[in-house]
């Protein structure tokens, strides 16, 4: 990985190539992983620019199950730190960005209920 690349974990709309080239200008590419503990439910977004870009009403949000056989599948992406910035504001305030350890044991940043 390079020494300025972050790594994101997706396990939502960030996933969607329309919403990738919206929001960053470019297709990621990503691996398959998941966030172990977590479970995932949905969420309405009532933010119109971000159902626009989606093209979806509902988004997926995780939030702790407190539980560590519960695990939320999803794409780990490098992104730059400016893509992250680009991240920030395309997730409305529902969700806030924490570092989470992934089931291959790599730390990302994940956007989960806030």
């Amino acid at each position: 990985m390079a020494e300025d690349m972050i790594l994101l974990f997706s396990y939502g709309t960030l996933q969607q190539e329309n919403v990738q080239l919206a929001s960053f200008g470019r297709r990621l590419a990503g691996q398959a992983d998941a966030m172990p503990g977590y479970r995932r439910d949905m969420l309405e977004i009532t933010d119109p620019e971000v159902i626009r870009t989606s093209g979806k009403r509902f988004h997926p949000v995780v939030s702790e199950s407190g539980d560590p056989a519960d695990e939320v599948a999803g794409t780990l992406f490098e992104i730059t730190a400016e893509e992250l910035v680009a991240a920030d504001s395309y997730e409305v305030a529902d969700y806030r960005r924490v570092m989470v350890r992934l089931k291959s044991g790599a730390e990302a940043w994940v956007y989960v209920k806030a």
